[in-house]
């Protein structure tokens, strides 16, 4: 399969070496001093069953890798806008482009069913460029769990010793693209499943944002040195305990106690998603991962006073630091 990894940062390039590892015909989108390392000395992505070496075509131009027969676009949510608008060369008329991102996606309400069919996700998707222009027919999600930091151009560090990514289509289907994509993930010894289910599995990991994210956020530590304060893990246990009640408003319960999800992360010595962006100085994906969910809560009247509390002060600290712009109004 001809598979291009669009955004090839940690996630991004943790998914690139699995994929070339498979035998996958892969190219990198990506830019800057990571392009220019991946140009000179290939990829290199260090995880738990060793290390993977490849040296896959990359660019920061798409029109120079051609259509492919599928992409995966690995880039932050505030990213996608542009993404939308370069993709064009990578697509043939039934090129499918999985989405593997954090928070409720751009697509979540296509194929959906009911009186929210076709509603748009301003949080994800602002101006409707991606819904436009790539649209939800070539739409897979994407629901990755793997701890990943890029420690230096061009290699990527897995700190997480159980990585795993969850495909899904929006209208619930087994598809046969969404089965060829698992397979050549797999086939690079990432575990991959088709989820029939996709939106569920979408809040099973937003549960996850939401609990260390916004806490991580504010102390600047990561999962294990954080929640070794049983307050704060109290509080983080009761932001699961709303953000479940929000999932299942939406009829998507998902399943396991909040006490169970707080725990899966506490131990692991992994700065999130967020956190590193702050630390890196990159735009943050504050309202895709925390405003969407308080705003789908007030819309269906359920109570989340200590997520709001926390996204609240995320939110300023993302503004302080100049990397987040609050919607107006």
């Amino acid at each position: 399969m001809r598979l291009c990894i669009f955004g090839a940062g940690a996630i991004g390039g943790h998914l690139a070496g699995r994929l070339a590892k498979g035998g996958a015909e892969l190219s990198i989108v990506a830019r800057g001093a990571h392009l220019a390392a991946i140009r000179e000395r290939g990829l290199l992505v260090r995880a738990a069953d060793g290390e993977i070496h490849v040296r896959p075509k990359a660019s920061d131009d798409p029109a120079a890798l051609g259509p492919q027969d599928a992409v995966i676009v690995c880039t932050k949510v505030p990213a996608l806008g542009s993404v939308a608008r370069a993709i064009g060369p990578l697509l043939g008329p039934e090129t499918p482009v999985a989405f593997v991102t954090n928070g409720i996606p751009w697509w979540y309400f296509a194929a959906h069913g009911g009186p929210e069919e076709g509603q748009r996700v301003p949080e994800a998707d602002p101006d409707g460029s991606v819904w436009e222009r790539i649209g939800p027919r070539r739409a897979i999600g994407g629901v990755i769990y793997s701890a990943c930091h890029v420690p230096e151009p061009g290699v990527i560090e897995v700190t997480s010793k159980g990585s795993k990514l969850i495909l899904g289509e929006p209208d619930g289907s087994r598809s046969d693209r969404a089965t060829a994509l698992a397979g050549a993930f797999k086939a690079g010894g990432l575990p991959c499943s088709v989820s029939e289910k996709i939106r569920t599995e979408v809040w099973g990991k937003l549960l996850n944002n939401l609990s260390n994210g916004p806490i991580c956020l504010l102390t600047r530590r990561d999962m294990r040195d954080t929640f070794r304060d049983a307050a704060v893990r109290e509080a983080a246990v009761q932001v699961v305990r709303e953000g479940m009640a929000i999932a299942a408003s939406l009829g998507r319960p998902v399943g396991g106690t909040p006490e169970e999800r707080v725990t899966l992360s506490a131990d692991i010595p992994h700065k999130p998603s967020i956190l590193q962006d702050l630390e890196a100085g990159r735009p943050m994906e504050v309202d895709a991962l925390f405003q969407v969910v308080l705003r789908l809560a007030r819309e269906r009247g359920v109570p989340a006073p200590t997520l709001g509390l926390f996204v609240a002060m995320a939110a300023q600290a993302a503004e302080a630091a100049g990397l987040y712009r609050r919607a107006a109004g």
